[in-house]
């Protein structure tokens, strides 16, 4: 798996400058949680580590070497998927999105389409029409269909945004997935503790620059253990 050391990335819209002086490491198998207010530049940065937008400035260590961010542009395309929190899918039915990533004999595809439904959890709506699926099925579709081009990196901007609690669940466990195979991981929240079972490091992006904050938030269970009904009954 890759390893990728982002270096001294700026990024400025006119007068302001969102991006100054960015630095990141993306370890395989590691969960990091992008924080900051609307309009901090997250996805902004999420799209820089993607290759997908271009910045004023940046450079990364390959192999001990220090290379331009545009050097290296093709093989972050290549290893990084990037997906937004309303992900595009094709018109079709879910069995076609997920077929569109995929090369080979038409055996071939079906046995890694049937993979990729049980894999997500989706098989039972492999026929049904992408544009009928609700947000978080959509996610999920989405999720698949990444996972079918076995990425290096994925980059994933509020992914269970407007979700119920049940399908934010199935995401962060296909998200779990994904990290015990090698996964990089690099979410951008506004909530991170719906991400506190999978999260390694938590991130704040604020006035364009990027700091590690001191611990991960962790979820309170609603659940009353034994323990502490024997602890209320006592008392």
């Amino acid at each position: 798996m890759i390893e990728l050391r982002y270096r001294d990335i700026h990024k400025r819209f006119g007068r302001r400058e969102i991006l100054r002086g960015v630095e990141l490491d993306l370890e395989p198998g590691r969960c990091q949680l992008l924080c900051g207010k609307n309009g901090a530049g997250k996805s902004t940065l999420l799209r820089i580590l993607a290759g997908m937008e271009k910045p004023d400035k940046a450079s990364l260590v390959v192999d001990g070497a220090i290379r331009r961010w545009r050097q290296v542009r093709r093989e972050l395309l290549a290893r990084c998927i990037y997906l937004h929190q309303t992900p595009y899918l094709f018109e079709g039915s879910v069995r076609k999105n997920l077929n569109y990533p995929l090369s080979g004999s038409r055996e071939t595809r079906a046995a890694r389409i049937a993979e990729a439904l049980q894999w997500s959890g989706l098989s039972a709506l492999s026929e049904q029409a992408a544009h009928r699926l609700s947000g978080g099925e959509r996610q999920r579709v989405a999720l698949a269909r990444a996972w079918l081009r076995n990425p290096d990196v994925m980059l994933l901007d509020e992914p269970t945004s407007n979700m119920d609690v049940g399908c934010r669940q199935r995401t962060v466990e296909l998200l779990s997935r994904l990290k015990r195979e090698g996964v990089v991981l690099v979410i951008a929240t506004h909530d991170p503790m719906h991400f506190s079972p999978i999260a390694d490091t938590v991130l704040d992006l604020e006035g364009g620059e990027l700091t590690e904050s001191e611990s991960v938030p962790v979820r309170r269970s609603s659940k009353v253990t034994p323990l502490a009904r024997l602890s209320r009954a006592a008392g």
